[in-house]
C-alpha cells in the first residue's frame, strides 16, 4: 500500500485525504517513480474547487509536479534506468496522473533527467514554472535584449520563473505587484523595475522606464478588468499572454489600444508546448540548460513535509509566499 492524496468531493483543502491504495504496476510508455518532493501550483486549487479546464472523477488524485527516483519501467520505455533521479513536467490529466504520492506513474515522454546539481526540492519547483514562461516569452513571442516585459502577479513562481528566463536572454524585466510589500523582495529575485499598482501610476511608470515606447510582450495571469490597463502599457505591435484567469470578473475589450497599437491578446496554455514532441524538446533542452548553468535557479518559498498537504495548500493560496511551495517526502 501506497499514501496518495485524494479528495472525493470539491472544496477548501479540508477535502484533501492521505489515504493507503494499491498503486499499479506502470502501463508500457510510463515511468514508475518513488516520489521525494512534489511541487504545488495554482492549477491544483482551481482543479480541487471543481473551477479548472476539466473535472474531477471522484475520489480524484492530483498534482502536476514532482521529483524522485525512478522505482519501475513500462515494457516500452527506453532511456532511463531504475535508481535514475527524474521529475516531472506537467501532463495533460493530473486526475489520471496525479503526484501527490508517494509512488506515481507518469508517461516517459513527461520525465527528464535533471541536472546532478539541483536538489529533490528544486527539481519539484521547476517545470510548471519554466515551461510556462519559456513558452510564452522565448517560443512564442521570440523575446530578445532590446524588449521590455511587463510580469504581473510577480511574486508567484511562474512570474519568479519568467523574470529568469526573460534576463537569461537579456530582456529587461517589469514586475508588477499590488502594493510595494513585496517590493525588494522581487527585485533580489531579479526584476530590474518593480510597480507597486495600488501606490503608483501604471502606465506612467511603464511609459518612463521604456523612454515612451512601452513594453513589447506582457505576461499576465490575471485578466479581467486589469486587461485594458496593461494595453495601455504596451508598444506598437505588442503581444499580451493570458496565462491564467485570476480575477473572478471580466474586463471591457480595449478596442483603441488593441487598434491603435496593433495589439496581439493571446490565451496561452502550457499544454500548447507539452502536446508538440519538437517544442517540448526544445523547452527540455532550454531549461536543463540553464538549470545546469544556475540561469535558472528555482525560488523555494517554503517546504512542508507530506503529512501537511492541508497546511501547505492553505499557505498557496494565502498569496503570502514569494516562490514555489514544496512538499517533502
Amino acid at each position: 500500500m501506497t499514501r496518495i492524496v485524494r479528495f472525493h468531493e470539491y472544496g477548501d483543502p479540508e477535502v484533501l485525504r492521505i489515504e493507503d491504495i494499491d498503486v499499479p504496476a506502470p502501463a508500457a510508455d510510463e515511468v514508475q517513480i518513488a516520489v521525494r518532493a512534489i511541487g504545488l501550483n495554482r492549477a491544483e486549487v482551481m482543479f480541487r474547487r471543481g473551477a479548472y479546464l476539466y473535472d474531477a472523477a471522484f475520489p480524484s488524485m492530483l498534482g502536476y509536479e514532482a521529483a524522485g527516483t525512478v522505482k519501475a519501467l513500462g515494457s516500452n520505455v527506453t532511456g532511463f534506468a531504475e535508481g535514475d533521479a527524474v521529475s516531472v513536467i506537467p501532463t495533460l490529466d493530473m486526475a489520471r496522473w496525479g503526484t501527490y504520492g508517494e509512488v506515481i506513474n507518469i508517461p516517459a515522454r513527461h520525465v527528464v533527467r535533471h541536472p546532478a546539481n539541483l536538489s529533490f526540492e528544486q527539481a519539484a519547483a521547476s517545470w510548471m514554472q519554466y515551461v510556462t514562461a519559456w513558452g510564452a516569452l522565448i517560443e512564442q513571442a521570440k523575446l530578445t535584449a532590446d524588449d521590455f516585459v511587463i510580469v504581473s502577479a510577480a511574486s508567484s513562481s511562474v512570474g519568479i520563473a519568467a523574470f529568469q528566463v526573460a534576463r537569461s536572454v537579456g530582456a529587461t524585466v517589469i514586475a508588477t505587484t499590488r502594493t510595494s510589500a513585496k517590493a525588494a523582495a522581487l527585485g533580489n529575485a531579479g526584476a530590474h523595475h518593480v510597480i507597486a499598482t495600488a501606490e503608483e501610476d501604471l502606465t506612467a511608470r511603464v511609459m518612463d522606464i521604456t523612454d515612451g515606447k512601452g513594453a513589447r510582450v506582457v505576461f499576465d495571469p490575471i485578466g479581467g478588468p486589469a486587461i485594458a490597463q496593461l494595453t495601455e502599457c504596451m508598444a506598437v505591435g505588442g503581444i499580451l499572454f493570458e496565462y491564467g484567469a485570476l480575477s473572478p470578473d471580466e474586463g471591457p475589450f480595449p478596442q483603441f489600444a488593441v487598434l491603435g497599437k496593433s495589439l496581439t491578446l493571446k490565451g496561452y496554455l502550457y499544454t500548447e508546448i507539452v502536446t508538440d514532441d519538437a517544442i517540448l524538446d526544445r523547452a527540455k533542452t532550454f531549461i536543463n540548460a540553464g538549470l545546469q548553468s544556475g540561469a535558472l535557479d528555482p525560488l523555494i518559498s517554503r517546504t512542508f513535509p507530506f503529512h501537511q498537504i492541508q497546511e501547505a495548500t492553505t499557505f498557496l493560496e494565502s498569496n503570502e509566499q514569494i516562490g514555489k511551495i514544496v512538499v517533502t517526502l
